[in-house]
């Protein structure tokens, strides 16, 4: 290192005020992490100090200083016509002859190393920049595909004016920085081809939930600027941390994303860049392969264990050589500084079909306002505060009025795009990469916005009634009886294992069917006979996929493996499908394959389906699922539950079936247990005991069928009681031969949530757990402990 040039690999954290925090880290991963896998492309910067050489020659730095300190940051107009005039006077002012040489000289070494004139990216590295408390992402400008000497010099000046971009000077203000006190650092990078092939970021936890054992990765083709602006709607995966270490198959779930535009290198011989559109094949297929995921993903841990926080960081693979690379990495300034021992979750109170549209959610939250859809920066100055805003895609430029917002709509954009960083930081609920927002929704109307449902966020017509709930985990008593959750969507799992628990007693398969799949199974086994519409839907599902049958498997192990490590190592107990034939119909191709039943709730489903010869390859294909991920992936905390088991003989039948499936019970430490739901099970307890691990009383169905009745039904809804003297019969019954027996006894009804005498009754009747809607599980436990605690007084 000189004065004036620093080569990367000699950089290292404690160089941050000499290079800033983006080319200190640079430095830092290529000095320290290389010889553990992690591959950073080389190249110089210039220093701090020769910035600020720069700053005080004829007198800049002090006019600079004078026009900042009078400005209020909050008039648009103001901002903009300041930020202009002082990048103009930068961009006039020429380096310095010392700094000029320095950069001439570093280049022609770098040229003398790599045997050509590489293309290069020029970016900004502030010293008030990658902090773990301020990102002051994409504040500064960066500049790829740069050729020959001379550019390289012109896009150094542009990058030292961008410490004056309107969005800059905004944020350090709001940040608490002076402005005399941030210097800047402009890095020289060799290029990495991802023009030929994909880039995109990663973050070492979820962005949404925190959860801390999954790393996301987002990708799309060519050169990564476009999912940092949220051009594009990217590929997102998620790997699994403890299968990364351990050499398992770690991709817990993939998304496929649109893709629909890229940025390559221009033609032009000067260099530069240019956005085209991705042809339609590989708009269809995902940008990488399992194992560059997971390549990636364990570069990504290597990071965070060497920082000690978790990271963002940016990624490409070069489609010359096939490597992947990291471009750069900071720490996570979202969710690493809001864990506490708070949860906040807020819930939609009214339902609402008149939905205008959707797209991914950020933020788990739900806002409501007034629209502006907003077309151009020119006019974001019509966003009030309160106001929702609606608009293709933003980037930093739009940050001064995004503070403004009580949520914000994108045509455009991923879960790592500028809006949806900027939505987290300032704690707004988003919904990115919706496709048509800015034409859907009107302008200045009301509307809602929501994304507290799972991955997708919905924009809904009007302003709609939504609570907050707020638990305090510090003041959770320890629960007399375990307490677990019933979660049937995987899109929430890693927001609800935040939430105190004891595992999952109850996960639909049938939620996770309907969620993520939405084709009938035997339409997939049967494809190439299915009609033509039948498979054009079919095929828009399965894009991605290697195949019908392998999507419905893949799928399905995506949705119990996210479910199974958002909980581990508690159990996690899936219920195997218990769709009704008229269910069943609704899915893609599934009314060619179902009978019509008079009383579906009493038909064809559960164990019956299991057995049959005309559902048995289906069922197949759930068995196929639930093994790879207990057996492949190591997820052995995820227990099998039967449902509406008629008879013992059924029962039987079943255990065989799953066994012919690769589905031992007992092998790998498999449980399976049965729902008891029906009066025979509770009735033959024993019996049953004799083929099942354990029963999960299913309250609803057990409680309509001991009482005849329909739970549909408005006309005698008032006499459905789980509390009844018959229904509490057999409730004893099925817990007393369970525990004489030794065996597992929960119960995954919404009986003890409604009603606190009946939770008490079934902790003195002995139930193991009780598994409850999330949403119910604080308060819940809080009941039952205060209850628990008046009992042994």
């Amino acid at each position: 290192m000189n004065q004036y040039i620093a080569w990367l690999h000699e950089l290292g954290m404690g160089d941050l005020d000499k290079v800033g925090g983006k080319n200190a880290s640079l430095g830092e991963m290529i000095s320290q992490l290389g010889k553990l896998g992690v591959s950073v492309p080389g190249g110089f910067a210039t220093t701090a100090s020769a910035y600020r050489e720069f700053l005080n020659q004829s007198g800049l730095k002090d006019r600079i200083d004078a026009r900042l300190k009078a400005l209020d940051v909050d008039d648009i107009q103001a901002l903009a016509e300041a930020g202009k005039e002082i990048r103009q006077s930068v961009l006039e002012t020429p380096f310095t002859p010392a700094l000029d040489a320095a950069i001439s000289a570093a280049w022609q070494r770098l040229v003398m190393d790599t045997g050509s004139e590489p293309a290069v990216a020029v970016r900004s590295s502030a010293t008030a920049e990658d902090l773990p408390d301020a990102s002051f992402a994409g504040q500064q400008e960066s500049f790829l595909n740069v050729r020959g000497l001379a550019d390289i010099k012109t896009k150094i000046l542009a990058v030292f004016a961008s410490l004056y971009n309107d969005r800059a000077i905004a944020y350090r203000v709001h940040q608490g920085f002076e402005h005399a006190a941030v210097s800047l650092s402009a890095g020289v990078q060799i290029m990495v081809r991802s023009d030929l092939a994909a880039s995109g970021v990663m973050f070492t936890l979820d962005t949404e939930s925190g959860f801390a054992d999954a790393v996301l990765v987002t990708s799309s083709w060519g050169l990564g600027e476009m999912i940092v602006q949220g051009a594009v709607n990217p590929d997102e995966f998620y790997a699994y941390k403890p299968n990364l270490i351990h050499s398992r198959p770690a991709i817990l779930r993939r998304t496929l994303g649109g893709k629909a535009v890229k940025m390559i290198y221009a033609e032009s011989a000067d260099g530069g860049v240019e956005t085209v559109d991705v042809a339609p094949a590989d708009r269809m297929r995902f940008s990488l392969d399992d194992a560059e995921v997971e390549s990636l993903a364990r570069q990504a841990l290597v990071i965070e264990q060497h920082y000690g926080r978790p990271m963002d960081i940016e990624w490409a693979k070069d489609g010359q050589n096939g490597r992947l690379y990291i471009l750069q990495a900071r720490p996570e300034t979202v969710n690493s500084m809001s864990r506490g021992q708070a949860i906040e979750r807020y819930r939609l109170e009214q339902h609402s079909d008149d939905i205008l549209c959707r797209g991914r959610s950020v933020g788990q939250k739900i806002g409501a306002g007034t629209t502006r859809v907003i077309a151009s920066i020119d006019n974001m100055s019509e966003v009030q505060p309160g106001d929702v805003l609606v608009t293709d895609m933003t980037d930093p430029d739009w940050e001064p009025v995004m503070k403004r917002a009580a949520a914000i709509v994108t045509n455009r954009g991923g879960r790592t795009c500028h809006a949806a960083i900027i939505a987290r930081e300032l704690g707004i609920p988003a919904v990115v990469g919706c496709g048509d927002a800015t034409t859907r929704i009107p302008h200045n109307t009301d509307v809602t916005v929501s994304c507290a449902e799972g991955d997708t966020g919905f924009v809904y017509a009007g302003k709609l009634d939504f609570t907050i709930q707020r638990d305090d985990l510090q003041r959770m008593p320890p629960a007399p009886l375990k307490i677990m959750m019933n979660v049937g969507n995987p899109d929430r799992a890693f927001d609800f294992a935040r939430i105190p628990n004891a595992g999952v007693g109850l996960a639909r398969l049938e939620f996770i069917i309907n969620r993520m799949i939405g084709v009938h199974p035997r339409a997939l086994l049967e494809y190439s006979t299915q009609p033509d519409e039948v498979r054009t839907q079919i095929d828009r599902r399965m894009a991605g996929y290697a195949g019908p049958v392998e999507y419905y498997v893949e799928r399905l192990s995506e949705g119990i493996a996210t479910i199974a490590a958002a909980f581990a190592p508690n159990p996690v107990i899936v219920r195997l499908s218990d769709f009704k034939s008229n269910e069943y119909a609704n899915l893609i191709g599934g009314r060619s394959f179902e009978p019509h039943e008079e009383n579906p709730m009493l038909g064809f489903r559960g164990a019956s389906r299991y057995v049959s010869a005309e559902f048995r390859d289906c069922f197949e294909l759930e068995c196929r699922a639930l093994r790879k991920v207990r057996e492949d992936m190591g997820l052995t905390n995820v227990w099998a539950m039967i449902p509406f088991v008629r008879t013992t003989d059924e029962a039987r039948g079943v255990i065989d079936v799953m066994r012919g499936f690769g589905l031992e019970q007992g092998r790998h430490e498999l449980k399976i247990i049965m729902m008891c739901e029906l009066p025979s099970n509770a009735l033959l307890a024993d019996q049953f005991l004799d083929i099942f691990d354990g029963f999960s009383i299913g309250s609803n169905d057990l409680t309509q069928l001991t009482l005849g009745l329909d739970r549909d039904s408005s006309e005698i809804a008032h006499l459905f009681d789980e509390r009844d003297a018959a229904v509490k019969a057999l409730l004893s019954m099925a817990i007393n031969a369970c525990k004489k027996r030794g065996k597992y006894i929960g119960i995954c009804g919404q009986g003890p949530s409604d009603h606190p005498d009946l939770a008490a009754w079934l902790m003195e009747a002995g139930i193991e757990s009780m598994s409850l809607n999330p949403d119910t599980v604080v308060e819940t436990w809080l009941k039952l402990s205060a209850q628990a605690k008046q009992l042994t007084i």
